[in-house]
């Protein structure tokens, strides 16, 4: 139809339904879900049992009947029953006390009319929280007494407790006093002291006691710098012997001090009286009165192993005392004291401990008596280092002749035979070599030559060349002393007189 037209009434002509489109139905499908054959309903009547109602020409399939016992315990009641519901038990219908309450009938659950309304969501369950017990109240000591709050048998038990923790504090404290009291005594006993230890005459005690004092520490200033030493009192006049070596670099500078400080804290400036730098030793003078002096020995009746004591200020501790043996005698010891290159000693050997500082000091016998000079150490170590038991110190007969000559004169003037020598060895027999002999001197006049080995000066033998020179030293100039060499092999001795130096 075309637009605009009109049917033969005048109205536009109505649309009618589009033809359904019904495809055709699957035979397999058809067999499986179709109806059954002469079915055109929801139910097929041709399984109804025989009785069944019939409706629109089919019957109406029914449920078997149930058992008897299921009928019985749950079908309704017969018709004629009483329709009154009964409290068990008795079987009477309810009187003037009904069963229900006098609402029943406006409780919507029971009102099958009732309106449905929504209610408010179901509340999860609070878990189980245990009740806490509130804290009650509290009694005055006047309520638990009197008040009759407590019973009576309460009271005791607290009694009884309060008795039992007494008692127990008693018994703990008393305890406790005790001990503390086991540490202390109010009326202590402290044994008494033994009296002092005996010091016979000759012990250490006894020799540091008397010597000691007459001991003074030396202690050189020159400018900034200084150095300290050790010196004894050998006169009353106040002369101190010292080593040359102490008092050298005060004596070399302008403005240089020299202060002793005696045992008993007594300070005075000391003079240099005379130094001799060939046996290290020095004189000084300290204007003092009444000073403690030193006893002077004689160290020619020294023996290997005799006890003696090395004192001064080690390391400037004043009146350090140490002991030791005398380890040997007349050993020859060439001094590194940058003074003299000749400075050679005929010293006593020690093992008693001495150290930087005890320079100049007195080493001391058992009667206290003074038979040396402490001057140089022997140490393991390059430079400066401490004591390991090899200590040497100056004869007291040779220092005695020294001082008494630089006190006297100021100066001293010593044996010499006037060669250089250098110490040889053929593996049986040691000597010192003549290396140069001196124009004009006691060896040239004798008729020694460069290359004779002296072996003997007098009574000593020569082991070397420092042996020699304390050898001719421990003479006196002018004397003839018979001197023993080697010369080309051959023994021969000599008489020299020996001239000063």
């Amino acid at each position: 139809m075309t637009d605009g037209a009109t049917d033969s009434s005048g109205e536009p002509p109505r649309l009618t339904p589009r033809p359904l489109d019904r495809p055709p139905v699957d035979e397999g499908a058809a067999e499986l879900f179709g109806r059954p054959g002469g079915v055109d309903g929801a139910f097929d009547g041709r399984w109804a049992p025989a009785g069944a109602p019939v409706t629109n020409g089919a019957r109406t399939a029914l449920l078997p009947p149930p058992p008897a016992a299921l009928a019985s315990a749950f079908g309704r009641p017969n018709a004629g029953a009483s329709a009154l519901q009964r409290p068990p038990g008795t079987g009477e219908p309810v009187g003037d006390d009904p069963f229900w309450d006098a609402d029943a009938e406006r409780d919507p659950w029971r009102d099958p009319d009732s309106v449905a309304a929504l209610g408010p969501p179901p509340a999860s369950p609070e878990p189980d929280v245990p009740a806490t017990r509130g804290e009650g109240a509290r009694l005055s000591l006047r309520e638990v007494l009197f008040g009759g709050r407590v019973s009576p048998r309460a009271l005791a038990v607290l009694g009884v407790l309060a008795l039992l923790i007494g008692s127990a504090g008693g018994v703990v404290g008393r305890m406790t006093a005790e001990g503390a009291a086991s540490l202390t005594d109010p009326d202590p006993t402290i044994a008494q002291a033994a009296p002092a230890k005996e010091r016979p005459p000759g012990s250490v005690a006894d020799i540091a006691a008397r010597t000691v004092p007459a001991v003074v520490s030396i202690e050189i200033r020159i400018g900034d710098e200084g150095g300290t030493g050790s010196g004894v009192v050998i006169d009353p006049a106040g002369y101190v012997l010292t080593n040359d070596h102490v008092v050298a670099p005060a004596a070399a500078a302008q403005g240089a001090a020299i202060e002793t400080i005696f045992h008993d804290g007594t300070r005075g400036i000391a003079q240099i009286v005379g130094r001799d730098a060939k046996t290290d030793l020095a004189v000084l003078k300290v204007e003092v009165a009444n000073p403690v002096v030193a006893t002077v020995g004689s160290s020619a009746g020294l023996a290997v192993g005799d006890g003696v004591l090395a004192i001064g200020s080690p390391l400037g501790l004043a009146g350090t005392v140490t002991d030791g043996i005398v380890s040997a005698l007349d050993r020859p010891v060439r001094l590194d004291a940058g003074g003299d290159a000749n400075a050679v000693i005929d010293a006593i050997q020690t093992d008693a401990a001495i150290n930087p500082g005890n320079s100049g000091g007195p080493l001391v016998d058992s009667t206290g008596a003074v038979v040396g000079i402490n001057t140089a150490i022997r140490s393991l170590g390059q430079g400066e280092g401490g004591s390991i038991g090899l200590g040497f110190a100056i004869p007291i007969d040779d220092a005695r002749l020294i001082a008494e000559e630089l006190i006297r004169s100021g100066v001293v003037r010593h044996a010499e035979i006037g060669v250089n020598a250098r110490s040889v060895s053929d593996g049986t027999t040691d000597g010192a070599q003549v290396q140069n002999v001196q124009q004009g001197g006691a060896a040239a006049v004798a008729g020694i030559l460069e290359g004779d080995v002296i072996v003997r000066v007098g009574e000593r033998l020569i082991a070397g060349a420092d042996e020699l020179v304390v050898a001719v030293r421990e003479r006196n100039p002018g004397d003839t002393v018979a001197v023993e060499l080697v010369r080309e092999g051959r023994p021969l001795t000599l008489s020299v007189v020996l001239t000063s130096d």
